[in-house]
């Protein structure tokens, strides 16, 4: 299999009614090309919850990469948002800045970041106020890619 790069944009809308329709279409194409079930699991996971980010934080969006390789997929998260404020208490599960309407519809948990580090093989995360977040993170389809 040669390497196929994939790119998504995630536009802010206000309102989660179009969260997961991304990662779902990162998933099919992933079905597609024979990826590994488990390893669709995984990237479809981190996709959901970078996709539910950039709607919910990022005022314009922002874009999903995926690159499908024979020994690995690896995600790149980028947008030009306001930035995470302290990344190191972003990264404890339960920590949430989602606004009051998010929870009263069951998401906004605090478990976005840490479910993308989770589920990743390789997560590198990099933010700065009024700059924007890049994640990169990578899932290894077998054991001695790792």
């Amino acid at each position: 299999m040669e390497r196929q790069v994939f790119s998504y944009s995630v536009v802010r809308t206000g309102s989660l009614d179009d969260v997961g329709l991304v990662s779902t279409e990162i998933k099919k194409k992933l079905e597609e090309l024979g990826v590994e079930r488990n390893i669709v699991r995984r990237v479809s996971i981190i996709c959901f919850e970078a996709e539910m980010n950039l709607s919910l934080y990022a005022e314009r969006g922002g874009n999903i990469f995926v690159a499908v390789e024979p020994d690995k997929v690896d995600i790149y998260v980028e947008d030009d948002g306001p930035g995470i404020e302290d990344l190191e208490k972003a990264m404890q599960p339960g920590y949430s800045t989602a606004p009051l309407w998010v929870h009263e519809l069951g998401f906004g948990a605090g478990m976005g970041l840490p479910n993308i580090e989770k589920n990743s093989d390789v997560f590198e995360i990099t933010s700065e106020l009024g700059k924007g977040t890049k994640i990169h993170s990578a899932v290894f389809r077998n054991k001695d890619a790792a």
